[in-house]
């Protein structure tokens, strides 16, 4: 089985490097991930003539490793198109992203957007995630399961096309966890967003600045402010007992069934007698 694998917080990230010791045992592997971190990219793709730089970071028994400067859904294309062609992976996995893309969030996620890209090209895709932000996180619960849970998604996996999963872990140890639970994808948003780049940010936050926002700040232009999308992230009313975010906060992983149709059948149907 060969298995395309990316994600969206950039090649040297543990999720990453996680995700390829969960799926050795699947196959052969080919990772081309973003050169850089590629957060909230959903299914953007990089286009307009701009070059993109790719590299072959390196080849193992069984893996194969490149890197592209360009979002997640480029990275699965160049895959597709460049590295595997006349060839074709037999699953494209997309993780594991350091922070929960349940809910609202996956319509965001460049983790997800990976994903569907997979879907595009009809190949069973999986987004897979991890329900904290430390680059420091403990993976091993999803190095356990995903396996398993890969493994019976495969064997029943949809014959419709589009569909994929979105598969997000809570951020606990394996012996915590208190199953896997199917579900939907939840309603939330977020409320105030964007606040002020700056010293009191940063130390409530314990975020240590990049060189590359240090010289972007350096390089202010007069009258201008900083801010950075840090806000809250709130639950909707309305919520069912099965919302993926819902039951990850309760300690399940969950397992959310995702399809590219997003045609609304019930207003579909309202139109037909109206228009």
């Amino acid at each position: 089985m060969r298995i395309l694998i990316t994600n969206d917080d950039g090649y040297t990230s543990k999720g990453l490097s996680s995700l390829v010791r969960a799926m050795r045992e699947f196959g052969d592997i080919t990772v081309v991930a973003p050169k850089s971190p590629q957060s909230g990219m959903s299914m953007a793709v990089t286009m307009g003539y701009r070059p993109m730089a790719a590299k072959h970071l390196k080849s193992l028994p069984g893996e194969d490793w490149w890197y592209l400067d360009g979002t997640p859904a480029s990275c699965v294309k160049f895959g597709l198109d460049n590295v595997l062609y006349p060839d074709r992976p037999d699953m494209v996995v997309s993780g594991v992203n350091h922070g929960s893309n349940a809910a609202t969030a996956a319509i965001y996620s460049g983790t997800v957007g990976a994903a569907s890209e997979g879907a595009v090209n009809g190949i069973p895709s999986f987004a897979v995630s991890l329900d904290s932000f430390d680059k420091d996180a403990d993976f091993s619960a999803v190095e356990s399961m995903l396996p398993g849970i890969i493994r019976r998604l495969m064997d029943n996996y949809p014959e419709r096309f589009g569909s994929f999963f979105n598969i997000n872990f809570p951020d606990l140890p394996e012996h915590e966890i208190k199953g896997i639970r199917p579900s939907r994808m939840g309603l939330a948003h977020w409320e105030r967003e964007y606040l002020p780049y700056g010293p009191e940010f940063l130390s409530s936050r314990r975020h240590e600045p990049t060189p590359a926002d240090i010289a972007y700040i350096e390089a202010a232009l007069p009258g201008e402010e900083f801010v950075v999308m840090a806000g809250d992230f709130v639950s909707n009313p309305g919520n069912g007992d099965d919302a993926d975010h819902l039951l990850n906060m309760a300690g399940y992983v969950t397992v959310t069934p995702h399809n590219l149709d997003n045609t609304d059948s019930a207003m579909l149907e309202r139109l037909c007698g109206i228009i």
